[in-house]
């Protein structure tokens, strides 16, 4: 089967659970014995046009403008026109100028499309302009693949309330859950004699890493010795530096950057407790990681996170940094991890979304 995955972003150029997902399942589909396309934007001038890496083909084209962080491109648009040759095209994320240009291919054309949901909300934009955006362009979007993937019965449900008519697959997101492990070494960058709160994201609006920040200086009155390790990089990098100065716990926060994905499993062995504080989600890697990795997890009360990991992760209903610091404490306290469900893994996942791509692409 030839394979043109669409996606904005990918691994390794791009740190992230969704870009990372991309890079991972065209590696493994290609281990399969499937050819895969990988048709992306460059994010570095320094990259080239076309790269063999993993035995797949990454094919990238530059963008003109980048409206609320979504790239515009028209060399991806011309190779998108023209792309005949494939037995099915499989986007990523709705929210991109990159996959409403598959769905415009799919309109015009005869290529079977389908579209992994990676989250139904955007990070970066408003929330009035992606509820806009979803009921016009997003549902239209949507409403030309042959089949969606979605990670759970909750985003499944969601979907539809669109008024999205397209068949829709449940698919568990999956990691490898014999690299993120209790067993191995801990990070040589995490030295820190008191509770370990751990932050794994970008740093903008949509995650809400304020919250990270507030909520530790509330797990400081208590806990004086704790420390913050934030793993990312994003436009809030000064703010958050600012913030913390501000509430007077600059020197227990440490920012680790972009941490290479083969070095996090030690990152999580290293922490006490991971805090996801975002607003919206889809079902995030980084808790599946946590909980493989024997670390307990505070989350924002979302609905698809709930509905995927249950009881599993501790929740705010809020986003209130001093509830968030509250929660923390109280399970730094408790020193229970939750159980990682065995539908989680990364094989499942790969073999379930080939098996449906298969399944359309002979239809």
């Amino acid at each position: 089967m030839r394979i043109l995955r669409v996606t904005q972003k990918t691994y390794p150029e791009v740190k992230g659970g969704a870009s990372y997902h991309t890079h991972a399942l065209s590696r493994d589909q290609t281990k399969m014995g499937h050819d895969v396309t990988l048709l992306t934007i460059r994010q570095d001038s320094s990259l080239p046009h076309i790269e063999e890496r993993d035995g797949y083909t990454v094919v990238r084209f530059d963008s003109f403008c980048s409206p609320l962080g979504n790239h515009i491109s028209l060399g991806l648009a011309q190779y998108l026109q023209n792309a005949d040759n494939f037995d099915v095209i499989h986007a990523h994320s709705h929210l991109y100028f990159a996959t409403n240009l598959a769905a415009v291919k799919r309109h015009l054309g005869h290529t079977p499309l389908a579209i992994t949901n990676h989250g139904l909300f955007s990070q970066n934009a408003p929330e009035w302009v992606f509820k806009l955006y979803l009921q016009t362009v997003g549902r239209w979007t949507f409403n030309q693949a042959d089949q969606i993937f979605c990670y759970t019965e909750e985003d499944k449900c969601r979907v539809r309330d669109l008024g999205v008519r397209s068949p829709i697959a449940v698919v568990s997101n999956g990691i490898d859950t014999e690299r993120f492990t209790t067993d191995g070494a801990e990070s040589e960058s995490i030295d820190a004699d008191g509770p370990v709160v751990l932050f794994v994201g970008r740093f903008v609006e949509g995650k809400r890493p304020q919250l990270a920040v507030e909520a530790f200086a509330k797990v400081t009155e208590s806990k004086p010795d704790a420390e913050l390790y934030l793993c990312g990089e994003g436009p809030l990098r000064e703010a958050l530096e600012h913030r913390a100065a501000e509430l007077g716990v600059r020197e227990g926060v440490t920012f680790l950057g972009q941490v290479p994905y083969e070095e996090m499993p030690s990152v999580y062995r290293s922490a006490d407790v991971l805090v996801l504080p975002s607003r919206a989600e889809g079902v995030p890697r980084t808790i599946m990681e946590a909980l493989s990795s024997g670390v307990p997890v505070v989350s924002s009360d979302l609905p698809q996170v709930r509905s995927a990991f249950g009881e599993a992760v501790a929740y705010v209903g809020s986003g209130d940094g001093t509830l968030f610091g509250d929660r923390l404490s109280s399970v730094l306290d408790r020193s229970t991890v939750g159980f990682l469900d065995s539908a989680f893994q990364w094989k499942q996942t790969v073999e379930e979304t080939t098996a449906a791509l298969q399944r359309i692409a002979l239809s």
